[in-house]
């Protein structure tokens, strides 16, 4: 495969110019443009990445000092996700027939958080986040936490057929499902994050194994596994960005998921630097334990690393507990969360109305515009080099071999169901045709 999206020019002039936005601005022309090129940085980093071949990307990143603004960004649309997309979901005369301009908002820090696990894999890239990776482990501790809550509720479900809600509503259920996604990622970053432990401050680790006791927090997410789940007799996986049902025979295979959590807990239990930071109160012990009922020959197998860490389950079984240590210690707080409550306080209502006015209300000729943009950004023959798996059709998630001929981004097993999804994709396909033949 000899795929670029970008030149190496053109890829540094785009990281070049990445910089944070204010959360008024979110949605704005500026950001779009930056969104777009985002999302071009994104698919060329995975293709470097799928070829094998040097990474320019994340060099580009780690040299123009780019993986705090990434994170800034990342956390700033977490923030208006929070405050400000439930005011604007609110809105009882707020009715848009096109809510794309809304969703490339909500679907940007899916992007950021893709981009990001794809360059995290290198330990040079975790070093160039400097004091933003304090803020970096805060974010995936709330994003673990929220898999946590996904516990007997089997995560999000796709939702099958046409539904009858507003758009606004349909796009809370998208957002419902990309934030289950996002979580998945954030669960990756942070293994890779602890990948560096050996390298990371004081003030990181106390972060992750005091402040927030992460081994405790990825013992219950290895415990309810919520990205797996039981649809009567069989065993479904959450598996590139879908529910698939597992065969017996691979029941037994490691997952993705359930291996980053093993290799995270690796790293945060046996480095001599984090378990010198690491308390071990009679509440840590109890849920260490528990990990030896994971720990089968079959698991060994797949992770031999992992016979070191049933040593020292045996160990931590024969040793008295500790009590929470008490000592001074001055550290380093994560800041932006923080700076930017401070900066936007009291302003959510306001940032909706101003978004409602001037940014999500296009006219149809901006919005033909932007598919025509999009049209250009989203290749076709990359956006089938970088997907996990093959197609799924857009009705009822069997694999696709079909496409809509009119706006060639969605994908049906059969004409039956292109038919019954027409009333759902109806009016994004003329749109996106559109703002191809305007090319």
């Amino acid at each position: 495969m000899d795929l670029e999206l970008l030149l190496p020019g053109e890829a540094d002039v785009l990281v070049r110019g990445l910089r944070s936005f204010p959360l008024r601005e979110m949605g704005s022309e500026g950001w779009n443009q930056q969104h777009e090129n985002l999302e071009k940085l994104n698919m060329q980093a995975i293709l470097d990445a799928t070829v094998s071949q040097g990474e320019p990307i994340q060099e580009l990143l780690v040299t123009h000092g780019k993986i705090p603004t990434l994170v800034e960004e990342l956390i700033a649309v977490e923030m208006w996700k929070q405050k400000v997309f439930p005011v604007l979901c609110k809105v009882e005369d707020f009715k848009p027939q096109n809510t794309f301009p809304i969703y490339m908002v909500v679907h940007h820090e899916a992007s950021i958080i893709n981009l990001l696990e794809t360059v995290f894999f290198h330990k040079e890239v975790c070093e160039s986040a400097e004091d933003t990776i304090l803020d970096l482990v805060d974010y995936c501790h709330r994003k673990l936490t929220l898999l946590v809550a996904q516990t007997g509720r089997g995560g999000p479900h796709e939702e099958e057929g046409p539904q009858d809600g507003t758009p606004m509503q349909e796009l809370q259920k998208q957002a419902e499902l990309m934030e289950f996604e996002i979580s998945l990622k954030a669960l990756s970053v942070l293994r890779y994050i602890t990948d560096c432990v050996d390298s990371l401050s004081l003030s990181i680790l106390s972060r992750m194994l005091c402040t927030h006791n992460l081994p405790c927090l990825l013992v219950e997410l290895l415990e309810h596994s919520p990205w797996s789940r039981r649809e009567g007799s069989k065993l479904q996986r959450f598996e590139g960005g879908h529910w698939q049902t597992v065969t017996p025979p691979e029941q037994q295979k490691l997952s993705k998921l359930d291996g980053q959590v093993w290799i995270a807990l690796y790293n945060l239990l046996l480095s001599p630097e984090a378990r010198a930071r690491y308390c071990l109160t009679s509440f840590a012990k109890g849920q260490l334990l528990k990990l030896r009922a994971f720990l089968t020959d079959t698991l060994l197998d797949q992770l031999p690393n992992l016979a070191d860490l049933q040593s020292f389950l045996a160990h931590l079984a024969l040793v008295e507990t500790q009590a929470p240590k008490k000592e001074l210690v001055l550290e380093q707080i994560p800041e932006i969360w923080e700076r930017l409550e401070q900066e936007n306080r009291g302003k959510w209502q306001a940032i909706a109305k101003h978004q409602l006015r001037h940014v999500f209300n296009p006219s149809e000729q901006d919005l033909r515009l932007q598919a025509r943009r999009w049209a250009e950004t989203y290749r076709l023959d990359v956006l089938e080099a970088v997907a996990p798996e093959r197609p799924r059709c857009a009705y009822c998630n069997a694999e696709a071999s079909k496409r809509c001929s009119r706006c060639q981004n969605e994908w049906y097993c059969c004409r039956e169901c292109q038919v019954k999804h027409w009333e759902k994709h109806g009016k994004a396909c003329v749109l996106a045709a559109q703002g191809g033949k305007a090319k």
